[in-house]
C-alpha cells in the first residue's frame, strides 16, 4: 500500500513539527519553511551583501530587548511588591508595550486586502526588437515580487467579494526596479485621474454607517456609475464572473493603460500588457463566493500560499498587444489613451514575451506583502508612459501615498522595495534613512566629490524621455471627442459571453441594484443598460419589478470577441483540490490509490471523514484525514470523489453543527449538503461503485452530466481530471441546455 507520507498536504505552520511539551533547551530559531523566501539581501543602495535572506530574521537562542539585552522574565511587570503598583523604571515593559502600540501602519486607501509571492520572470526575447529593456532580452531571468489584492475592502475584509482585483508585479532588474501596476480587468471606471477620489468615495462603505464592507451593492456606488456613464464598461466586467475569480492563480492581469516601448534605434511602439494564467481563467459562481466569505474569508490568500507550498507553482505568460505610435494614437477607432477602452484580441493579438513563475511564499507578511510599494513611475530604459490622463495622475498619486503610509520618502530602502541595481541618487536624510552616505557634495555637477555621481549617456543605459511633438493647443479642462463613447465596449463585452455567463451578469446586476434603497438610482442604471443591450436591460428590469426603458443613444455594434468568454477551453489541472468523501467502511486501498493518482497529476487530495485523525491504522497503511464533516464545505474543492456510504456521524445534529440540518436519512446531512452544493455549482463528481447509493440518497442522477462512477481508480481519475480541465460541467447550468 502506498506510503501516506509521500503526499504533501500544504498548510503546515512551521518548518518543524511542534512538540507536545513546552521546549526548555535553548536552540537557534527555526529556519523558514522550504516554500518561504525573503527579499534578496542587498544594501540600502542596491549592493549585494552576500548574506542569506534569513540574515534579517531574529537570531540567537535567548530572548532579548530591541537593544540585544538578554531577559530572564517577560511575563511579569516590575512591581513594588507582588500586589503593588507597576514601577515606571520597568524599561522592558515600556519598550514592549510602546512598540506594540505602534505596530500598525495606515492601510492602503485602496487595495488594502492583499496577498503576495516571490518568483522569477524569464524573457522569451520576442520583444527585443521593439524595446531596449534589458530584462526583456532573450533568456534573461529577473526576480519578481507580486501582490494580488481586492480594491474596496479593508485589510480585514473577505477575499471572494465581487470586486476588481489588483495584479502588481515588481521586477528587480539590473537596470533598476520596474513596476507593472495593473488589475484583473483591462479597463477602468474613470477616464481622468481627477475623478479617482470620487469613484473610491462612492464605492467605499457609506460614511455614516461604514457599511457595506467590500461591496459595490449599495446606493452611492450605483449613484456614481449611473451618472458617470464612462464607468459602464468596467462595471460590466465587475458584474461578470471576472468580478469573483476562483483563485489568484486563475486570474488574468492587465496593465490597463497604453505604454510606450522604445528600441535600441529609438523607434517607438505603443503596447498594452497582458498576464495570461497557464491554468486558464476561472471564476466562482455567486453562491460559492457568498458561502466562502463566511466559511473561509482568507480563501484566495490560502489558495495561493498552499499551491506554492504544494509545489504547484502558478505561472502566467506576459504578452503585449502592439500598435503603431501614430500622431492620433488611435487603433481601429479605439482611442488608446482612454483607460475605459480595451482592444479586442481578435484585432490585435497578444504576443507572448515571457513567463512568470511564482515559486516562494513570503517569510513575513508585514515585512513583504504589506510594506511592498508599487509605483507606475518606476520605469526602466525602453519602457515609457503615455499621456493617458488616468496614468498621468497615478504617476503622482502612487508616490505620494507611499510617503504617508510607510513613514517618509525612504520607503525604497525597506528590504522588499530595495532595487537590485546600484543606487546613487543624491537624495539625503529623511525619516528612516538606512544608507550611510559618504562624501560632501550631493549635488551635480560638483568638484569636491570628484564629480560623482556622473550623468549617464544613452549608450551606457540611461533612461531617455521620448521626444514627443505636441500639437498646438490651449489650456482647458475637457476630454477629446473620442472619449465620448461610453456604451459600445460594455455591449461588446456582454455580447461576447456565452449564455451561461450572460445569465450570471443578469443575476449580478439584479442582485446589486436590488440592494439599492433609492428607486431613482435603479431606474437610472436601467436607462444606461438600455443603451448596452435590450435583452440584458429587460431581464434586469423584470427582476427589479421596474418598467423597461427605451435606449437614449445610438451605439455602434462590434463583432464579438470570443477571447472574452471562459467557456470552450481546457486547461491544466495541476494545483486543483479534490475532496474525497470517506469513512471507516470505505475501501481504504482504493482511497489511497485515488490519493496517489491525484497527487501524480499535481492535484491536492483532501480526505473528508466523520472525525479527524486516520481511517484505519496510522501504522498500517491508514488514510490520514484532512477535513471532517464539521469543517468541510464543497466550496473548497474543484471536484469531489465519493468513497463512502457516508452514514450519519454522531455529531450530525443541528445543535452541534448547523450544517447538519434536519436529522434522518441514510446519509449524513453534511455529506448531502456537500454533494448537492458541488452538483449545483457544476463541479465534477466521481463515485466508486460501492458508494454510488450516496448519489441517489443526495438526489443526484447518476446519468447527469459530469457524474462518473466505477471501481477502476485509474480510469475514474482520468475521467474526473478530464472534466476538471474545463473548470466546470457547464451543461448543468440552465442557459447551457436551453
Amino acid at each position: 500500500m502506498p506510503e501516506k507520507s509521500s503526499i504533501n498536504i500544504p498548510g503546515v505552520p512551521a518548518s518543524e513539527p511542534a512538540s507536545l511539551e513546552e521546549p526548555t533547551t535553548p536552540r537557534e530559531p527555526l529556519p523558514p519553511k522550504p516554500d518561504q523566501q525573503g527579499p534578496e539581501a542587498v544594501s540600502p543602495t542596491g549592493s549585494p551583501t552576500g548574506a542569506p535572506a534569513t540574515s534579517r530574521a531574529q537570531s540567537g537562542q535567548y530572548l532579548t530587548t530591541a537593544q540585544g539585552l538578554r531577559l530572564r522574565d517577560t511575563d511579569h511587570s516590575l512591581k513594588a511588591g507582588a500586589r503593588g503598583p507597576i514601577l515606571l523604571q520597568d524599561h522592558h515593559l515600556r519598550e514592549k508595550i510602546t512598540h506594540f502600540d505602534h505596530e500598525r501602519i495606515p492601510e492602503r486607501v485602496v487595495h488594502a486586502r492583499g496577498a503576495g509571492a516571490h518568483g522569477v520572470f524569464r524573457s522569451y526575447g520576442t520583444a527585443a526588437n521593439i524595446t531596449r529593456a534589458g530584462f526583456l532580452a532573450k533568456d534573461v531571468e529577473t526576480p519578481v515580487f507580486v501582490r494580488f489584492s481586492t480594491v474596496l475592502g479593508s485589510r480585514g475584509s473577505a477575499d471572494t467579494v465581487r470586486d476588481t482585483r489588483g495584479f502588481s508585479t515588481k521586477f528587480y532588474t539590473d537596470e533598476g526596479t520596474y513596476d507593472l501596476v495593473g488589475n484583473n480587468i483591462p479597463v477602468f471606471f474613470v477616464q481622468d485621474g481627477i475623478k479617482f477620489p470620487d469613484i473610491v468615495h462612492a464605492a467605499k462603505p457609506h460614511p455614516d454607517r461604514e457599511i457595506p464592507q467590500a461591496q459595490s451593492a449599495h446606493d452611492t456606488f450605483w449613484d456614481f456609475v449611473s451618472l458617470h456613464t464612462e464607468a459602464q464598461a468596467h462595471t460590466m466586467w465587475n458584474m461578470s464572473d471576472r468580478g469573483i475569480p476562483r483563485s489568484y492563480r486563475t486570474m488574468e492581469g492587465f496593465g490597463v493603460h497604453t505604454f510606450r516601448f522604445i528600441n535600441a534605434e529609438g523607434r517607438t511602439t505603443l503596447v498594452k500588457f497582458h498576464w495570461k494564467p497557464k491554468q486558464g481563467v476561472h471564476s466562482l459562481v455567486w453562491e460559492e463566493a457568498q458561502i466562502i466569505n463566511g466559511m473561509d474569508p482568507d480563501f484566495h490568500r490560502r489558495d495561493l500560499a498552499d499551491a506554492i507550498e504544494a509545489g504547484a507553482y502558478p505561472e502566467w505568460e506576459l504578452g503585449v498587444q502592439t500598435f503603431p505610435d501614430t500622431e492620433d494614437q488611435m487603433f481601429e477607432g479605439i482611442d488608446l489613451l482612454d483607460p475605459t477602452k480595451f482592444v479586442p484580441e481578435e484585432l490585435a493579438p497578444v504576443q507572448p514575451i515571457g513567463v512568470m513563475t511564482l515559486n516562494a511564499n513570503p517569510t513575513n507578511f508585514f515585512a513583504e506583502t504589506e510594506q511592498v510599494a508599487f509605483h507606475p513611475g518606476h520605469l526602466v530604459p525602453g519602457i515609457d508612459v503615455t499621456n493617458d490622463p488616468l496614468l498621468q495622475v497615478r504617476l503622482f498619486s502612487y508616490l505620494d501615498t507611499q510617503i504617508s503610509r510607510l513613514g517618509g520618502p525612504n520607503f525604497g530602502q525597506i528590504p522588499i522595495n530595495r532595487p537590485q541595481a546600484p543606487v546613487n541618487d543624491m537624495l539625503r536624510d529623511g525619516m528612516h534613512q538606512q544608507a550611510v552616505h559618504a562624501g560632501v557634495a550631493p549635488y551635480q555637477p560638483n568638484s569636491l566629490d570628484g564629480g560623482c555621481p556622473f550623468l549617464a549617456g544613452q549608450d551606457i543605459g540611461s533612461f531617455i524621455d521620448v521626444p514627443e511633438e505636441l500639437a498646438a493647443s490651449i489650456k482647458e479642462r475637457k476630454n477629446p471627442a473620442s472619449f465620448d463613447d461610453h456604451y459600445s465596449q460594455a455591449r461588446l463585452f456582454f455580447r461576447s459571453l456565452s449564455p451561461v455567463e450572460q445569465d450570471h451578469v443578469i443575476q449580478a446586476y439584479t442582485f446589486e441594484l436590488g440592494k439599492c434603497y433609492e428607486k431613482s438610482i435603479r431606474e437610472r442604471q436601467l436607462a444606461a443598460l438600455a443603451n448596452v443591450d435590450a435583452d440584458l436591460c429587460a431581464a434586469v428590469a423584470k427582476g427589479l419589478g421596474l418598467p423597461v426603458p427605451a435606449p437614449t443613444e445610438e451605439v455602434p455594434d462590434s463583432d464579438p470577441s470570443p477571447a472574452l468568454s471562459q467557456l470552450g477551453k481546457t486547461w491544466p489541472v495541476a494545483g486543483r483540490i479534490v475532496g474525497i468523501l470517506a469513512d471507516e467502511g470505505s475501501d481504504l486501498a482504493a482511497v489511497n490509490a485515488a490519493r496517489q493518482a491525484l497527487d501524480a497529476e499535481g492535484i491536492v487530495p483532501l480526505v473528508i471523514a466523520p472525525a479527524a485523525g486516520f481511517l484505519g491504522s496510522e501504522d498500517d497503511g491508514g488514510v490520514p484525514v484532512q477535513r471532517t464533516y464539521l469543517t468541510a464545505r464543497s466550496t473548497e474543492f474543484d471536484a469531489v470523489i465519493i468513497a463512502a456510504a457516508a452514514a450519519p456521524a454522531p455529531d450530525a445534529a443541528p445543535g452541534l453543527d448547523a450544517k447538519a440540518g434536519a436529522p434522518g436519512g441514510a446519509l449524513d446531512p453534511r455529506a448531502v449538503l456537500l454533494l448537492t452544493e458541488a452538483f449545483r455549482h457544476a463541479k465534477a463528481i466521481a463515485s466508486l461503485d460501492s458508494a454510488a447509493p450516496a448519489l441517489a440518497a443526495a438526489g443526484i442522477p447518476q446519468d447527469a452530466p459530469g457524474i462518473v462512477s466505477g471501481n477502476d481508480v485509474g480510469a475514474l481519475i482520468k475521467e474526473l481530471t478530464g472534466l476538471m480541465a474545463a473548470h466546470r460541467v457547464w451543461e448543468r447550468f440552465p442557459a447551457a441546455s436551453a
